[in-house]
Formats: C-alpha cells, sequence, structure tokens
C-alpha cells in the first residue's frame, strides 16, 4: 500500500543520514498522498541504518495507524497539523542539524544578509514564539505544529519552505519528501553562512529589498527563468 510514496519518504530519510545532517536516530522526514490523506513517516527511535520501505509507517490525517507495526515518529502530530494547515506542500522534514539549530536555540530569525539565502528563502528565515507551560504540558508535539501555523499568519510557505521552532530547532517542506529534504540543506548551509557573516561583521545589515526580489523571483514564480525551460 502506497510503496512509491513509501519509498520515497525512505529514500529522504536515508539521505538525512548520508548528509550527516542527523545523529542516532533524530530526525525525521515524511510525505503525504493528497489525494488519500495518508501520511507515510519514520518510525521513532528506529536508527537510520536500520530502515527499510517496510519500516516506514502510514497514518492518516487524524493520525489513525493505517499501517505499519512500529510506533510513528514521535514528531507525527507536528506533521500532521502542518499537512492540515498547508495545502500546498507534500513532504515535511525534521532535523537538530547544528547550524540551525543553533539560531532556533537563540530563538532568532536568520536575517537575509545576501543572494545565497535570498536564492531559496524570500526573506528572513521565522522563528516561531517560546512554547508556554501549558502548551508543553498538554499536546506537546500538536502545539508544535500549532505555534508554527501561528507563525506563518500571513505568509506564504512556499516562499517560505522553512521554520527554527523556539529552544528546539528546524522544520522544513516542500512538494515531496525530496524538496523537503532539500529545503533542509539549504537551510542548514545558510544558517551556517549567516552565523559566519555576523562573526566577520557583527553589524552587517540584511539584504536590499530589491535583491532579495531579484534573486528569489529569477527562480521562483510565474516570470523566473533560471534553468532550463520544461517545454
Amino acid at each position: 500500500m502506497h510503496e512509491e510514496l513509501k519509498k520515497a519518504v525512505l529514500d529522504a530519510n536515508l539521505e538525512l543520514h548520508r548528509r550527516q545532517l542527523v545523529i542516532c536516530s533524530w530526525g525525521n522526514v515524511s510525505g503525504i498522498d493528497r489525494a488519500t490523506g495518508i501520511v507515510a513517516i519514520k518510525p521513532s527511535g528506529v536508527a537510520y541504518e536500520e530502515l527499510a520501505v517496510e519500516k516506514i509507517i502510514l497514518v492518516d490525517l487524524d493520525g489513525k495507524m493505517i499501517e505499519g507495526n512500529l510506533n510513528p515518529s514521535s514528531d507525527t502530530p507536528t506533521h500532521l497539523e502542518l499537512y492540515r494547515s498547508f495545502d500546498a506542500i507534500g513532504g515535511i522534514c525534521h532535523t537538530h542539524s547544528p547550524n540551525a539549530t543553533m539560531w532556533a536555540q537563540a530563538c532568532r530569525a536568520i536575517p537575509c544578509f545576501g543572494t545565497t539565502h535570498a536564492d531559496y528563502f524570500y526573506g528572513d528565515v521565522p522563528v516561531t514564539n517560546e512554547m508556554t507551560k501549558e502548551q508543553i504540558e498538554s499536546d506537546y508535539e500538536l502545539n508544535t505544529g500549532r505555534i508554527i501555523v501561528e507563525r506563518f499568519a500571513g505568509m506564504d510557505p512556499i516562499q517560505m519552505p522553512a521554520v527554527l521552532v523556539a529552544n528546539h530547532g528546524p522544520f522544513t517542506w516542500g512538494d515531496g519528501p525530496t524538496k523537503a529534504l532539500e529545503a533542509t540543506v539549504v537551510l542548514e548551509h545558510i544558517a551556517a553562512t549567516a552565523l559566519g557573516t555576523l562573526t566577520i561583521n557583527p553589524n552587517q545589515d540584511a539584504i536590499s529589498d530589491v535583491l532579495l526580489d531579484k534573486h528569489y523571483l529569477r527562480k521562483h514564480g510565474r516570470n523566473a527563468y533560471y534553468g532550463q525551460s520544461q517545454a
């Protein structure tokens, strides 16, 4: 059942490990079949070396187990809340990659200092509010998703496929598991370069709006011209 989706989710999870963006069993990638509302996600606490297609878990958007003998990722309620709230996304990735996590732990958005960042993210990568005691003690993982959705009020999750959860770490997304993984790879890179930029010049200003628009929009949107024509 949903073998192609499970294989895509497996491959993205294994690529996280190959790229050294996760350690131990931390982190997870999921994907959704929008036609059926079925979500495939990594099982909880299983080492990446032990992952296989048959270990990928299927749940519905309410969290009901559809297929699998293992517990789904403990972050599943966060993923499901994002899928319910952001209709255009088809894959989600969560890690504790070092550079992005440093920004999350510092409760700071990642400023857009240059064109490397602007090529992928349309502005500063946002950080959520810190969770309250009540949010932590009740439905913690679901509330993690809710504070992400709250932070994105008035924002386009396609133009900004990443968020930093305060005191926690990054979540990224895309049109499928592969794109969610790609967003994580790019996020970790720009988190490192932003940190280096502030080390060299603590007073560095953000990129100008005109240069941000130029670099983001030449790759994304109706009038994008970067890359090869799909015709």
